[in-house]
């Protein structure tokens, strides 16, 4: 297994215990920050394990976090949010995730996308296929081969797009529409449950999952076209359909 999934595959073990132990906890202390969007303490604890991890067995690697900012620097960085999804989290959603990708002379070769509360883990490294499971048990995945938007299942849990008319005219079209959400909506296209996933997210929101969706055989990019983890969103496709959403939505 290449090196650096393997490590990641470790850091979420990490951040999943710590985050399991305080899910549902009526006593977790939650803040705001200066963006309005909600930090827990299991947010914080998650990443300061996950640097601690990181500085005992690749203290030269940079790394960059969503609570801690960056740190260090290194051919190699890793990109962390231990708890993605935390306005669910603190609701007692099941819907959130810790993310994890590393980056390698500033291309992501790996990533790992770990939700114990839903029992799902994806994973995927450069050249080395995508897979999903939970501890133990893997199967590789594979996103569908539906070509048709008529026979297109498209997700988006991003309320700016769910308001947007060209939104609405291209879920008209589509199959079916339901609005999963955040990472959940972009791994199930990556499985090839789902064939269209519209989200927001930021670099660490977004790192993990193109290269997952990639090895399945879809395609990422931003609204534009092109692939971009500074977009502020993602668009994941099956790769059939992606040129026709992005016309639509443009």
């Amino acid at each position: 297994m290449n090196a650096e999934l393997q490590l990641a595959l470790e850091l979420a073990d990490v951040a999943d215990v710590i985050a399991m132990a305080s899910f549902r906890d009526r006593t977790l202390v939650v803040d705001s920050k200066p963006d309005m969007s909600l930090v827990s303490a299991a947010d914080k604890a998650a990443e300061e394990a996950l640097r601690a991890h990181l500085a005992l067995v690749r203290p030269d690697d940079a790394v960059l976090g969503e609570e801690f900012g960056s740190s260090g620097e290194g051919a190699v960085r890793w990109i962390l949010d231990p708890i993605d999804g935390t306005h669910g989290y603190v609701r007692g959603l099941p819907v959130w995730a810790a993310l994890i990708a590393a980056e390698v002379e500033g291309r992501v070769t790996a990533g790992v996308v770990s939700a114990p509360a839903l029992g799902r883990r994806w994973w995927a490294a450069r050249g080395e296929g995508a897979f999903a499971g939970w501890h133990g048990r893997s199967e590789p995945i594979r996103v569908s081969g539906v070509e048709r938007l008529d026979d297109a299942h498209l997700s988006s849990g991003w309320e700016e797009m769910l308001l947007d008319p060209r939104w609405h005219a291209l879920a008209r079209r589509a199959w079916r529409t339901r609005g999963f959400g955040d990472f959940w909506s972009v791994m199930l296209v990556a499985e090839g449950a789902v064939d269209v996933a519209v989200e927001p997210g930021l670099l660490w929101d977004l790192a993990p999952l193109y290269v997952i969706v990639e090895e399945a055989g879809g395609r990422c990019s931003s609204l534009s076209g092109e692939p971009s983890l500074e977009a502020g969103h993602i668009v994941a496709t099956n790769a059939h359909l992606h040129d026709e959403v992005l016309a639509a939505l443009s």
